[in-house]
């Protein structure tokens, strides 16, 4: 379901059966649990997840960085509604141990917050 608010850009909601994530700055939801890939990731502010599929994220240009795990081309990803920056979205791996990134994002855990079913 897409709402629009005066406020707010449109803005994707998840269905609140699903356990999501959530920007902690404004609490657009970011993705749901189902898309998350794995746990053991480094962003620049600390621990970050990677996801499969993201909402409500914007992306700027991408452009290649050397990460941990060697160069990568990747672009910056924002919030839509409040426009802090989330992560990254991996664009392109120049290793091939690395491919299964390509077209994946980074959220770093100081950004987002679980919503919706957590126990």
């Amino acid at each position: 379901m897409v709402k629009m608010t005066k406020s707010k850009t449109f803005q994707a909601y998840l269905p609140n059966c699903h356990r999501t994530y959530s920007c902690i700055h404004c609490r657009a939801h970011l993705a749901n649990h189902d898309e998350l890939i794995s746990k053991s990731f480094q962003g620049s502010q600390g621990r970050a997840y990677l996801f499969n599929s993201v909402v409500n994220v914007g992306c700027g240009p991408a452009e290649e960085r050397v990460l941990l795990t060697g160069l990568h081309a990747v672009a910056d990803i924002y919030c839509e509604n409040c426009k802090t920056t989330l992560g990254w979205k991996y664009e392109h791996a120049f290793e091939s141990s690395q491919k299964y990134k390509e077209g994946k994002f980074i959220i770093e855990l100081a950004h987002m917050v679980k919503d919706n079913g957590w126990e």
